[in-house]
């Protein structure tokens, strides 16, 4: 998998889209593998989070609009081709780990849904988005028309989609689209205390809490609380508890295992 390349260093993997001449395009091949890659990474126990990026200068300009219905010379239909977009969005969004898009430039279309998707958003002062969709002729799809509203309200979301302006990270930061905005050369140092943070956490617990985050816009109070009381009474059974309840009276930081 050439134009996707995973490593990881100790507990945390990084996921680049490498195809920096047309500024890390998806085509229609590379949805599959890139679902395959973070279905895998979900249940690998020796990954506690994934940095999400591409190659090059910028992140991922979307989906390969040249290369779209074709698959190694065979026609698909579009409507297959979407779904394949729609599966890679739905394991990104509930991989049971967090997740972390590094932004460097360019995140449009897809690729900026892409990175919406993931837990944590940090991006350069020199990276730029658009929901380019309507000026291509299309419609917003990797999860855009749930993600957005979520984010910056659906007024908001309204004129990203409809209008598909580029923005800076400094605007996207504003809006609530972007956790972090570093200066250029101090991206990598800034994800990787981020993922650092976000791998020392309990990661059952966490699977639990992100789960319910992503449910709550459509959870009642009740069930809410119903999931909540569940996961809690799932971590009392758990090792780690008993971990950061000794490192508190230790006055020391805990050491998760995830059992």
């Amino acid at each position: 998998m050439e134009e996707i390349q995973v490593n990881q260093t100790e507990n945390i993997a990084t996921v680049t889209i490498n195809r920096p001449e047309v500024k890390n395009a998806v085509t229609a091949p590379m949805w599959d593998e890139l679902r395959d890659v973070f279905d895998q990474l979900g249940y690998d126990d020796t990954v506690r989070a994934v940095i999400v990026t591409g190659a090059g200068s910028d992140f991922c300009s979307g989906a390969d609009v040249s290369a779209m219905g074709s698959r190694t010379g065979e026609r698909i239909h579009q409507l297959e081709s979407m779904r394949k977009v729609g599966d890679c969005c739905l394991t990104l969004f509930n991989m049971p780990k967090i997740t972390i898009a590094r932004i460097p430039g360019v995140a449009v279309g897809a690729g900026m849904n892409m990175a919406l998707a993931c837990d944590i958003v940090i991006a350069s002062d020199q990276a730029r988005f658009s929901e380019i969709f309507a000026k291509r002729g299309l419609s917003v799809d990797f999860g855009g028309s749930f993600l957005l509203p979520r984010i910056v309200g659906l007024q908001k979301a309204k004129e990203l989609v409809l209008l598909a302006d580029v923005i800076s990270a400094d605007e996207a930061y504003r809006m609530g689209l972007v956790n972090y905005v570093v200066p250029e050369e101090d991206l990598d140092s800034k994800v990787s205390e981020v993922a650092s943070k976000a791998a020392s956490g309990p990661p059952r617990a966490i699977a639990m809490s992100k789960a319910m985050l992503n449910r709550s816009f459509s959870n009642s109070l009740a069930e809410a609380i119903d999931q909540e009381g569940t996961s809690q009474t799932f971590n009392f059974t758990t090792k780690d508890i008993s971990e950061a309840m000794k490192a508190f009276q230790e006055k020391r930081s805990p050491e998760f295992k995830g059992w």
